[in-house]
């Protein structure tokens, strides 16, 4: 029974490892045009937009548009101050501090 869970640990490694290994591997071979390397950088933001635009604006049960939500209005001035300083670790302070005072106001 051991040996089933190492093959399982194993095997979960490759599946994760391999996806990000072969790209990689394979895109160093060639250079990419510029407007692909642009295109490329515009994808972090777009997926993490995508990820979180519905926890901000929808809520509740059933779930419906609610844009009361102190998550939403936590974000505005957690964006800015990113935009402002450029600082992941006080961003998210800043953020956290927001959240925490929006509890206690709302």
């Amino acid at each position: 029974m051991p040996d089933t869970y190492v093959f399982i640990i194993v095997g979960m490694g490759l599946v994760t490892y391999i996806p990000r290994w072969l790209p990689l591997f394979i895109l160093t071979k060639y250079t990419l045009p510029q407007w692909f390397k642009e295109w490329l950088a515009l994808i972090p933001a777009s997926v993490l937009s995508a990820l979180l635009l519905p926890e901000l604006v929808i809520g509740g049960d059933p779930r419906h548009l609610d844009i009361m939500r102190p998550e939403m209005w936590v974000a505005f001035p957690t964006f800015a101050f990113a935009l402002v300083t450029k600082s992941l670790g006080g961003t998210v302070v800043v953020g956290m501090v927001l959240f925490w005072l929006s509890g206690k106001l709302f």
